[in-house]
């Protein structure tokens, strides 16, 4: 019997997550530890399942997370876009209702460089006229 799994790939912020959904009961593990103690907060967790509510598939399968950079919240997010994904690539027909639901965006948004002479991004050092 051949060893299948699905692969995704998700990045928010400075985080990237690589996904790997494989048959089983519906555990999470990131970086090789298990899902509660990897995001200890509720939020952090929801988001990460969310893909997997909105396809009814949260105990169909164990997913493998392996994450890099950011912080807790952007790993949260880019593993959501790397579930959907790797759902999609699962089962092509979920793709409507994750894209209806907007799990399939890649949020843009990252953080802004501090710039030389100033105090950071876009604060500047206080002006003295005299």
């Amino acid at each position: 019997m051949a060893f299948v799994q699905h692969l995704g790939t998700g990045r928010r912020k400075r985080a990237v997550a690589r996904v790997f959904l494989r048959d089983g009961k519906g555990e999470i593990t990131v970086n090789s530890r298990a899902f509660e103690h990897y995001f200890p907060s509720e939020a952090a967790r929801a988001i990460v399942r969310q893909p997997l509510l909105a396809t009814e598939t949260a105990d169909k399968f164990d997913i493998w997370i392996t994450t890099a950079g950011g912080g807790p919240n952007g790993q949260a997010g880019a593993a959501k876009l790397g579930i959907a994904r790797a759902l999609i690539e699962f089962n092509s027909e979920l793709r409507g209702k994750l894209k209806e639901l907007g799990m399939l965006t890649r949020d843009a948004r990252q953080h802004e460089r501090k710039k030389y002479g100033q105090k950071g991004a876009r604060k500047r050092f206080q002006f003295s006229k005299r």
